[in-house]
């Protein structure tokens, strides 16, 4: 199945900007490592879960850890039941995690979620319908989203902006699927337009449809360049899967307690007076010196360049004296 969008509709798309910290032995810093997705089941799952569970860990490649033995006594959304959770996000260092569970109340069931500082942030439970895999699409394997290239999102539909559950699963999957290196996440992000995109860093995108107030269809499409004449080329976009429907069971916000720790910034430090820091040149300074006022200085005639330059005038009279002579 193939999409058409115009370039000029993409860079109009809203892009996620955090201004976040790692918190290490009670202190924040700016630059931390790269996020990590921590994915595990519980002691029943599905094929149709399995092949969820394994082709997110696909899609992440390198960012992610996944469990294949079963975990018993993960229950998220209880009180103590999220304490294996937290030990596991310590231990390999995840910042986000996906729960996958199948039971006769809650078939096909995913828990996403997020921790700050390794203790559960918030939690989004949706339930997985008509799921395709990779296998099941054809298309050139030439589109195949290349490691390391940006990823795209695209949010259709107004119930994510005015409904809380969509909200919610929003901000969640742009953690999970996105690829956000040296940032912590934030609940409340800051917007910013992009006017100028550079193409060759974006192969794929994440297209996301709200059908209903409580149902999104999630599709991943690669992105083919076409000429249109112009100087904006066209794009179409070619679905290579997977493709699931996700519909939210229930979610839980961060306390107001958390959620206050986690908007704190990083302690700046004291600011020095006349340096800076850049990428390249490193750290710089600037130094302030008064006018030397060199042209008041008095010359003396002692000087020793002067006596130099009277002896090679010397010396070539004389050179010049005995060629008189001798002619």
């Amino acid at each position: 199945m193939m999409y058409a969008i115009s370039l000029f509709l993409l860079a109009q798309e809203w892009v996620i900007v955090h201004v976040v910290f790692e918190v290490i032995n009670g202190q924040g810093r700016m630059v931390e490592n790269g996020k990590k997705t921590l994915i595990l089941h519980g002691t029943k799952t599905s094929a149709v879960l399995n092949s969820v569970l394994t082709e997110l860990y696909h899609l992440k490649r390198g960012n992610a850890v996944k469990f294949s033995k079963k975990n018993e006594n993960i229950r998220p959304f209880e009180s103590g039941g999220e304490t294996s959770l937290e030990f596991f996000s310590r231990k390999t260092d995840c910042s986000l995690f996906v729960f996958g569970t199948h039971s006769k109340k809650r078939p096909n069931n995913l828990v996403l979620g997020r921790t700050y500082d390794h203790h559960i942030y918030d939690l989004v439970e949706v339930g997985v319908e008509n799921f395709k895999s990779m296998e099941s699409f054809k298309y050139d394997k030439k589109l195949t989203p290349k490691i390391g290239s940006k990823t795209f999102f695209a949010f259709i539909g107004e119930e994510f902006e005015t409904v809380d559950e969509l909200k919610h699963l929003k901000e969640v999957l742009l953690d999970i699927l996105g690829e956000r290196h040296a940032f912590w996440p934030m609940p409340r992000p800051l917007y910013m337009v992009v006017e100028n995109l550079n193409l060759t860093g974006v192969d794929h995108v994440f297209v996301c449809t709200a059908i209903s107030p409580k149902s999104v269809l999630l599709m991943h499409c690669a992105i083919r360049l076409k000429k249109s004449g112009t100087t904006i080329p066209r794009m179409e976009l070619v679905e290579v899967g997977p493709s699931i429907d996700l519909v939210v069971r229930r979610h839980r916000l961060p306390s107001e307690g958390l959620l206050k720790e986690a908007m704190k910034t990083p302690d700046q430090g004291k600011k020095i007076k006349n340096v800076t820091s850049d990428v390249i040149q490193g750290k710089t300074g600037r130094i302030y010196m008064p006018d030397q006022k060199v042209g008041d200085m008095p010359l003396s005639n002692n000087i020793k360049g002067l006596k130099r330059e009277r002896r090679k005038a010397k010396q070539n009279k004389e050179v010049k004296k005995r060629k008189t002579e001798s002619e």
